[in-house]
């Protein structure tokens, strides 16, 4: 197995690389990124490349050159900042999608490429979303998201490729900043209140989203694209989840480690307005049953957890 992560030095990639040389070796994993900064940092731990995802030949030589049968495609401009510039949001995210797919039909590659709640509009149930729905996002990047889900499922009944995908919900990580995503306060908070006793959320304090812990995020990448073919329903994309909570719940989490935190809240309006479209909770039922899906993080261990790894 010759795996490329395309996209490598941003939330995710930077801890699914350690991920995948612990299941498949060291020299078995390939790190790339467009940026020099990343891609020196990931050369510390990893076999790691500079890459556009949008220059398919420099693309087509990486793939070649290191033999890869399997990629994962982690490039995207995140919500709150595809926002601010739309249509570099659809060159990004979608460019270097139709490369990856292309790539991988032309070199028998299986294909990961994260989806989003972000799929999810007004119009969809919001409690317990159900797996096959109504998608009618309000965002550029909804719309790169849910384009990406049709076309890799035509991929698949039409040339064959194996994709697939997961629907991510917001994901908490220790071990790297987020990259201008709604749910990134459930990040940010726990820097803000380790450095400075106190932190401003730009989210209104009762807005529900779905959350997962980074382990659980990792293991979603790679039990999926591991699991047997055959067992699979649906391929892009299943909704996956471990938790689901409120700014206040969360910041009652902290207060019980850490009393003195204090919190305000100054909601911005276009985060508001992101979130108030996506799912308050929904239904993994789908990925549970098809691969086996089985979260272990809720919001006390996360909690504690995240405070532990950042102090």
């Amino acid at each position: 197995m010759n795996i490329l992560v395309v996209g490598a030095g941003g939330q995710i990639g930077t801890e699914l690389i350690p991920h995948l040389q612990s299941l498949y070796g060291e020299d078995n994993v390939i790190a790339a990124d467009l940026k020099k900064e990343n891609v020196d940092r990931l050369q510390e731990f990893s076999r790691a490349v500079e890459l556009d995802a949008l220059d398919v030949k420099n693309y087509r030589e990486v793939v070649e050159k290191f033999r890869i049968n399997r990629i994962y495609n982690l490039v995207a401009l995140l919500s709150a900042t595809g926002e601010k510039n739309p249509m570099l949001a659809w060159d990004i995210n979608m460019g270097a999608l139709i490369n990856s797919l292309e790539l991988s039909r032309s070199y028998n590659c299986s294909l990961f490429t994260p989806s989003s709640i972000g799929v999810f509009g007004h119009s969809t149930p919001h409690a317990g979303t159900p797996q096959d729905t109504v998608m009618r996002p309000n965002t550029i990047y909804g719309v790169c998201k849910v384009s990406g889900e049709l076309l890799s499922d035509y991929y698949f009944s039409r040339f064959g490729v194996d994709t697939r995908s997961v629907r991510f919900p917001g994901i908490i990580s220790s071990g790297a900043l987020p990259g201008g995503g709604t749910t990134d306060y459930a990040v940010e908070v726990f820097y803000e209140i380790l450095q400075k006793g106190k932190y401003t959320c730009p989210i209104p304090e009762n807005t529900y989203m779905d959350m997962l812990y980074m382990p659980d995020a990792l293991r979603a990448c790679t039990d999926l694209m591991d699991c047997d073919p055959a067992l699979l329903v649906h391929r892009n994309s299943f909704n996956v989840t471990a938790m689901s909570f409120s700014p206040k719940e969360l910041f009652t989490e902290i207060q019980k480690h850490i009393p003195s935190a204090e919190f305000t809240f100054e909601p911005d309006p276009v985060k508001s307005e992101i979130s108030a479209s996506w799912p308050d909770s929904m239904d993994d039922s789908c990925a549970r049953e098809e691969w086996g899906r089985n979260p272990e993080w809720n919001l006390a261990s996360m909690t504690k957890d995240m405070l532990s790894e950042i102090s």
